[in-house]
């Protein structure tokens, strides 16, 4: 259950099984492989296996940053239509 903090490209695993469910809302865990998807996104977790990843995004940058930041970007923009109402 470890959570990823980082978004990253896997270099070594072993039987490694991801929980995207955060990003996704998919349910089913991702089998993560050198040859096969080797993407590893922030804020899901680990739930079989292990492995090394090199990080390639982090904070903001990183797919979950992207999109806590296009959320918060969709929330001002309602707070300013409130404001021009008002």
């Amino acid at each position: 259950g470890d959570l990823l903090p980082a978004d990253g490209v896997l270099i070594q695993g072993n039987d490694l099984k991801i929980d995207e469910s955060a990003l996704t809302g998919e349910s089913d865990h991702v089998r993560k492989s050198l040859d096969k998807d080797p993407l590893l996104l922030s804020g899901t977790h680990v739930m079989e296996g292990s492995g090394r990843m090199v990080v390639t995004a982090v904070g903001v940058n990183s797919q979950s940053g992207i999109i806590f930041t296009l959320l918060g970007a969709a929330g001002d923009d309602e707070d300013d239509s409130k404001d021009r109402k008002g």
